[in-house]
């Protein structure tokens, strides 16, 4: 990457632009000379209609994988390396075995010419492999038979699956729906009771901080009415209906003891155990864990004394409701999502409760951060595909060089808010390099609160606050710090995030095996996620964990991601998958 990185301001590129540029003229005037290097293999010539700093990123379009590649020598080597590969067709263009769609970003140059500055190019779909949806749905009549055909179809009566998703939350659900659309028998396994648990066992207070405009799940987005933001036992009930609706093999109170290499001319044996304690054993090529962060195991600091505590000690995950301690006197350890949900919670039902902060957060409202940074996701946007695609078309690298400059608007726009918590101790942060909470997100998945009325409660002293000093230990009725301060307390929960990514796949994989993951969640040096909707053991063909996926995140990532993930297996079931660049 280069050291340097500038928004292409036109003070940086040192240009100006008339009031009455004809837009679309240039674009095509940029965009047929693109089309015509691209179509002749003429590198220097598409070169030539870049930037210096240039941005290309690519999603399985034409490397197999994510990548970005950042100024000219680096895109310059990729197309010698690839261009071979496809033929453009305007900026829908088609690979060898694939179609594919394209943006790109024109930046005007001190000497009036236009060239791009960012380029994004991505997988839609596989040639002779469309989604049976639409025109290809089912036209047969079903007269009485349908209860009896989903139930065999459920139970894999009469046809194995191709593929096994372990965990039916919103990512298991996501990539099953698209495997069906590709014609591939997917069975997903999920060990709770009901399709939703996994949001309704959470606690009560749980809702959704992203708008229902960024939230929609692939072939049936949320009804007009939906609420901005969803309840967390709405979203629960609403997973367990698209399951039904998409017709979803799932198999409730079931539980995968295994993972392991295959012996049946498949890749991997996976065993799985239902609720009456019977095992069923599937050979299959594909096994995607949509297990989400840490599988939901909850990672609790190792702060000593734990054992003389006479109160209850849990973690966010296992807390359920506010006035399960009515009456006690409650700590929250921690300072970000969870912490204030349940904080606040508190408070609505009366509990005295302490927040314990032990590293600065960023805090936004959502009234003045999300019209800002999800214009494009909002009332009257564009159609939810359009816009996945140019949200996606911006690399993580400049996406920070652009929050930079969203964030400061929204920390002015949030100033007393801000202000009144750092009155009252509270400590903030504006997010790495100033850029907010989306690489927060992407480098550790937190460090951050979206405020949807919590903050204020800290401001007005209803949630008590205590940031002046580390732990050093559990006394028998509550916390020592460092600074010799103690807080009483009867139960501390721990709201401090969850395990690694790869805890589930170390459960259940070999022992053998288990050191062969690569990280999973996290940036690796072209600003694109390590592992997740691929595979996670690396890009080679003879990895000993192919056929091993990753599929996690949060609702609008997976949707558009989980697309990515089916249309690599799937070319890999029909022997067209090509070679993953390096």
């Amino acid at each position: 990457m280069a050291n340097q990185l500038v928004l292409p301001t036109l003070d940086n590129l040192r240009s100006s632009v008339t009031p009455d540029v004809n837009v679309q003229a240039v674009a095509s005037q940029w965009f047929s000379a693109f089309a015509e290097a691209m179509q002749s293999k003429n590198i220097t010539a598409v070169i030539d209609l870049l930037v210096d700093d240039v941005f290309w990123r690519d999603m399985l379009a034409l490397t197999w994988d994510f990548h970005t590649f950042q100024s000219t020598p680096s895109v310059k080597k990729f197309l010698a390396d690839q261009l071979p590969l496809f033929t453009l067709h305007f900026f829908d263009f088609e690979t060898t075995v694939g179609i594919a769609s394209g943006v790109f970003r024109l930046v005007p140059l001190a000497d009036g010419s236009w060239k791009a500055h960012t380029v994004f190019t991505n997988l839609e779909n596989l040639k002779g492999f469309p989604e049976q949806n639409g025109p290809r749905r089912d036209h047969q009549p079903n007269h009485g038979k349908w209860a009896a055909k989903r139930a065999r179809e459920i139970e894999c009566v009469d046809e194995e699956p191709s593929v096994v998703v372990i965990g039916g939350g919103q990512s298991g659900l996501d990539v099953a729906a698209r495997l069906k659309m590709l014609g591939m028998k997917t069975l997903v396994v999920e060990k709770n009771e009901r399709i939703g648990d996994n949001w309704r066992k959470r606690y009560a207070a749980l809702c959704l901080h992203d708008p229902v405009w960024y939230d929609h799940m692939p072939y049936i987005p949320f009804p007009t009415s939906w609420p901005v933001y969803t309840p967390a036992l709405k979203l629960a009930d609403w997973l367990e209906s698209y399951a039904h609706s998409m017709e979803l093999d799932v198999w409730t109170s079931a539980t995968v003891l295994s993972v392991i290499p295959g012996t049946k001319g498949k890749k991997w044996t996976v065993t799985v155990q239902r609720a009456d304690g019977k095992e069923r054993i599937f050979e299959v090529n594909h096994v995607v864990f949509a297990l989400g962060f840490g599988s939901g195991v909850g990672r609790i600091p190792d702060i000593p004394g734990q054992d003389d505590f006479k109160g209850q000690i849990l973690h966010s995950s296992n807390h359920k409701l506010a006035f399960d301690h009515a009456g006690k006197k409650v700590v929250v350890v921690g300072a970000c999502t969870s912490a204030h949900d349940i904080c606040a919670d508190y408070v609505e039902n009366g509990v005295d409760v302490t927040m314990v902060q032990r590293s600065p957060s960023y805090i936004m409202s959502t009234k003045e951060g999300m019209p800002r940074l999800m214009a494009i996701f909002w009332e009257g946007g564009p159609p939810t595909d359009v816009a996945d695609r140019v949200n996606a078309s911006y690399p993580n690298s400049l996406v920070k060089l652009m929050h930079q400059r969203v964030t400061k608007d929204i920390a002015e726009a949030d100033k007393e808010l801000l202000d009144g918590l750092r009155k009252r101790g509270f400590k903030t942060t504006l997010g790495d390099d100033d850029s907010g909470f989306l690489l927060m997100a992407w480098n550790k998945g937190g460090g951050y609160y979206l405020d949807v009325g919590a903050s204020q409660m800290i401001i007005d002293g209803k949630i008590k606050l205590k940031s002046d000093g580390p732990i050093s230990r559990f006394t028998q009725t509550g916390l020592l710090f460092e600074d010799g301060s103690t807080l009483d307390a009867d139960v501390v929960v721990f709201a401090t995030g969850y395990a690694d990514a790869r805890h589930s796949y170390r459960a259940l994989l070999p022992e053998s095996l288990r050191d062969k993951l690569y990280p999973i969640w996290g940036l690796d040096k072209e600003g694109e996620l390590n592992s997740v909707w691929r595979e996670v053991g690396g890009r080679s063909k003879d990895a000993e964990l192919n056929g091993i996926w990753c599929m996690m995140g949060n609702l609008a990532l997976c949707r558009f991601h989980s697309k990515h993930l089916a249309l690599q297996i799937k070319s890999y079931e029909e022997g067209i998958f090509g070679t993953r660049y390096q």
